[in-house]
Protein backbone atom coordinates (compact mmCIF):
# COMPACT_ATOMS: atom_id res chain seq x y z
CA UNK A 1 0.00 0.00 0.00
CA UNK A 2 1.24 3.49 -1.10
CA UNK A 3 0.45 6.30 1.99
CA UNK A 4 1.23 10.08 1.62
CA UNK A 5 1.86 11.26 4.76
CA UNK A 6 1.10 15.08 5.31
CA UNK A 7 2.94 17.56 8.06
CA UNK A 8 1.30 20.39 7.36
CA UNK A 9 2.57 24.20 7.40
CA UNK A 10 1.76 27.38 5.76
CA UNK A 11 5.57 28.05 5.43
CA UNK A 12 6.76 24.70 4.73
CA UNK A 13 4.70 21.60 4.49
CA UNK A 14 6.32 18.38 4.52
CA UNK A 15 5.12 15.29 2.61
CA UNK A 16 6.53 11.93 2.29
CA UNK A 17 5.43 9.08 0.04
CA UNK A 18 5.93 5.50 1.73
CA UNK A 19 4.67 2.31 0.00
CA UNK A 20 4.65 -1.08 2.56
CA UNK A 21 5.33 -4.15 0.88
CA UNK A 22 5.78 -7.79 2.26
CA UNK A 23 6.07 -6.17 5.30
CA UNK A 24 9.11 -3.89 4.56
CA UNK A 25 8.82 0.27 3.79
CA UNK A 26 10.13 1.78 1.33
CA UNK A 27 10.28 5.39 0.63
CA UNK A 28 9.12 6.33 -2.84
CA UNK A 29 9.33 10.72 -2.15
CA UNK A 30 9.93 13.28 -0.10
CA UNK A 31 10.13 16.44 0.32
CA UNK A 32 8.21 19.98 1.14
CA UNK A 33 5.91 22.89 -0.09
CA UNK A 34 7.62 26.04 0.60
CA UNK A 35 5.97 29.54 0.35
CA UNK A 36 7.51 32.66 0.25
CA UNK A 37 6.65 34.93 3.49
CA UNK A 38 6.06 37.67 1.64
CA UNK A 39 3.23 35.86 -0.36
CA UNK A 40 -0.27 36.79 0.87
CA UNK A 41 -2.32 34.13 3.13
CA UNK A 42 -4.58 33.36 -0.13
CA UNK A 43 -1.71 32.51 -2.54
CA UNK A 44 0.31 30.98 0.00
CA UNK A 45 -2.45 28.45 0.44
CA UNK A 46 -3.23 28.27 -3.44
CA UNK A 47 0.35 26.90 -3.59
CA UNK A 48 0.25 24.27 -0.93
CA UNK A 49 -3.25 22.72 -2.83
CA UNK A 50 -1.47 22.66 -5.80
CA UNK A 51 1.48 21.42 -4.34
CA UNK A 52 -0.22 18.80 -3.14
CA UNK A 53 -2.28 17.54 -5.76
CA UNK A 54 0.85 17.40 -7.89
CA UNK A 55 2.55 15.21 -5.54
CA UNK A 56 -0.93 12.82 -6.10
CA UNK A 57 -1.50 12.62 -9.43
CA UNK A 58 3.01 11.93 -9.74
CA UNK A 59 2.89 9.15 -6.87
CA UNK A 60 -0.95 8.06 -6.68
CA UNK A 61 -1.37 7.16 -3.21
CA UNK A 62 -3.55 5.13 -2.52
CA UNK A 63 -4.69 6.88 0.90
CA UNK A 64 -3.15 9.39 2.95
CA UNK A 65 -2.40 10.73 6.87
CA UNK A 66 -2.48 13.80 7.90
CA UNK A 67 -0.76 15.94 11.93
CA UNK A 68 -4.05 16.50 13.79
CA UNK A 69 -3.13 20.44 14.99
CA UNK A 70 -1.31 20.52 18.13
CA UNK A 71 -2.20 24.27 19.79
CA UNK A 72 -0.01 25.42 21.57
CA UNK A 73 0.77 29.26 23.01
CA UNK A 74 1.03 31.02 20.10
CA UNK A 75 -2.50 30.89 18.73
CA UNK A 76 -1.81 32.92 15.54
CA UNK A 77 0.45 30.27 14.37
CA UNK A 78 -2.22 27.56 15.44
CA UNK A 79 -4.08 29.53 13.22
CA UNK A 80 -1.78 29.95 10.53
CA UNK A 81 -0.94 25.95 10.37
CA UNK A 82 -5.05 25.17 10.82
CA UNK A 83 -5.66 26.91 7.12
CA UNK A 84 -2.71 25.29 5.74
CA UNK A 85 -4.00 21.76 7.18
CA UNK A 86 -7.49 22.50 6.20
CA UNK A 87 -6.08 23.07 2.38
CA UNK A 88 -4.02 20.10 2.44
CA UNK A 89 -7.29 17.86 3.70
CA UNK A 90 -9.13 19.29 0.71
CA UNK A 91 -6.54 18.35 -1.57
CA UNK A 92 -6.79 14.83 -0.75
CA UNK A 93 -10.66 14.86 -0.31
CA UNK A 94 -10.82 16.17 -3.74
CA UNK A 95 -8.43 13.69 -4.80
CA UNK A 96 -10.75 10.87 -3.32
CA UNK A 97 -8.55 9.58 -1.30
CA UNK A 98 -9.29 8.21 2.33
CA UNK A 99 -8.04 10.10 5.00
CA UNK A 100 -6.33 8.94 8.70
CA UNK A 101 -5.41 11.84 10.83
CA UNK A 102 -2.83 11.43 13.95
CA UNK A 103 -2.31 13.29 16.93
CA UNK A 104 1.65 14.05 17.50
CA UNK A 105 1.54 11.92 20.61
CA UNK A 106 0.22 8.92 18.16
CA UNK A 107 2.39 9.21 15.46
CA UNK A 108 5.20 9.11 18.04
CA UNK A 109 4.02 5.92 19.66
CA UNK A 110 3.49 4.22 16.27
CA UNK A 111 6.89 5.21 15.10
CA UNK A 112 9.44 5.06 18.23
CA UNK A 113 6.92 2.98 20.64
CA UNK A 114 7.30 6.12 22.50
CA UNK A 115 4.53 8.80 22.92
CA UNK A 116 6.52 11.52 24.04
CA UNK A 117 10.19 10.70 22.19
CA UNK A 118 12.24 13.71 21.00
CA UNK A 119 12.29 15.01 17.50
CA UNK A 120 15.58 13.45 17.05
CA UNK A 121 14.55 10.12 18.19
CA UNK A 122 11.31 10.40 15.75
CA UNK A 123 14.08 11.11 12.65
CA UNK A 124 16.44 8.14 13.78
CA UNK A 125 13.36 5.67 13.57
CA UNK A 126 12.28 6.90 10.10
CA UNK A 127 16.12 6.91 9.29
CA UNK A 128 15.99 3.10 9.88
CA UNK A 129 12.51 1.92 9.80
CA UNK A 130 13.01 3.58 6.05
CA UNK A 131 16.46 1.94 5.24
CA UNK A 132 18.14 5.39 4.59
CA UNK A 133 22.00 6.87 5.04
CA UNK A 134 21.29 9.86 6.91
CA UNK A 135 17.65 11.00 8.19
CA UNK A 136 15.40 13.07 5.99
CA UNK A 137 15.96 16.73 5.59
CA UNK A 138 14.50 19.03 6.69
CA UNK A 139 12.22 18.17 10.08
CA UNK A 140 8.95 18.85 8.24
CA UNK A 141 9.71 15.92 5.51
CA UNK A 142 11.00 13.63 8.32
CA UNK A 143 7.54 14.66 10.11
CA UNK A 144 5.73 13.60 7.21
CA UNK A 145 7.47 10.49 6.51
CA UNK A 146 6.51 9.56 10.78
CA UNK A 147 2.98 10.72 10.03
CA UNK A 148 2.36 8.05 6.65
CA UNK A 149 4.64 5.41 8.62
CA UNK A 150 2.22 5.93 11.43
CA UNK A 151 -0.63 4.75 9.17
CA UNK A 152 0.89 2.04 7.84
CA UNK A 153 1.40 0.85 10.99
CA UNK A 154 -2.05 1.66 12.29
CA UNK A 155 -3.22 -0.58 9.40
CA UNK A 156 -1.61 -3.55 10.28
CA UNK A 157 -2.52 -3.43 13.91
CA UNK A 158 -6.50 -2.45 13.00
CA UNK A 159 -6.23 -5.72 10.68
CA UNK A 160 -4.23 -8.08 13.55
CA UNK A 161 -7.03 -6.97 15.85
CA UNK A 162 -10.03 -7.75 13.29
CA UNK A 163 -8.96 -11.34 13.34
Amino acid sequence: MRVLGIDPGTAITGYAVVEEERGGLRLIAIGVVNTPAQTPLPQRLQQIYTGIQAIIQAHTPAAAAVEELFFSRNARTAMAVGHARGVALLALVDAGLPIAEYTPMQIKQAVTGYGSADKHQIQEMVRMLLALPAAPRPDDAADAAAVAICYLHRIKLDELLKT
